[in-house]
């Protein structure tokens, strides 16, 4: 997991093989992969996948992943940029939204439509979510929070369970 300064996107305030179904099917009828509403994210977004996985790759020096995802009201596919960690093969995802009380909507989306596709650098492919029970969460939060220290000032300043969500490949 190497840290690539130049690769950074600064946030003050903040046809590929192996495109999932749903991305491709959006693809074919000539709708595009909704980007998020944040600013911030959508430019990110748009670097990391127009450079084809290798500028934009990283968020305050940690490594991030291109999440692609079905809306659960709309069913258009959306894509958002994510730090993430490692367990095992498996990429971790955390549902902090800041520390705010409530979940992100990308995690209610995963919730109702599993399915997904990640891009990790130049690499695509298609990956099951599955949000980690209590035990499982607390094995690898360590690890998270050593990879990005805010998740414990986070999990601190709400009263809301933050969600962590295991990317396994399909």
């Amino acid at each position: 997991m190497g840290r690539d300064t130049d690769t950074d996107v600064q946030t003050y305030g903040h046809g590929l093989p192996g495109k999932c179904e749903a991305v491709m099917a959006e693809e074919q009828h000539g709708a595009a992969v909704r980007l998020s509403p944040s600013g911030w994210v959508a430019k990110q977004a748009e670097l990391y996948e127009s450079s084809g996985g290798t500028k934009g790759t990283t968020q305050l020096g940690v490594d991030c992943l291109l999440l692609d995802y079905v809306g659960r009201r709309s069913g258009a596919v959306r894509r958002t940029v994510l730090m993430y960690g490692r367990d095992g093969e498996d990429y971790l995802i955390v549902g902090s939204n800041g520390g705010s009380d409530s979940h992100p909507l990308w995690y209610l989306n995963l919730l109702a439509a599993p399915e997904v596709d990640v891009r990790v650098r130049t690499e695509r492919f298609p990956a099951l979510a599955e949000p980690l029970s209590p035990e499982e969460k607390e094995r690898v939060w360590p690890h998270l929070v050593e990879v990005f220290p805010r998740y414990a000032e986070y999990r601190a300043k709400t009263s809301r369970e933050i969600p962590v969500v295991r990317l396994r490949r399909r």
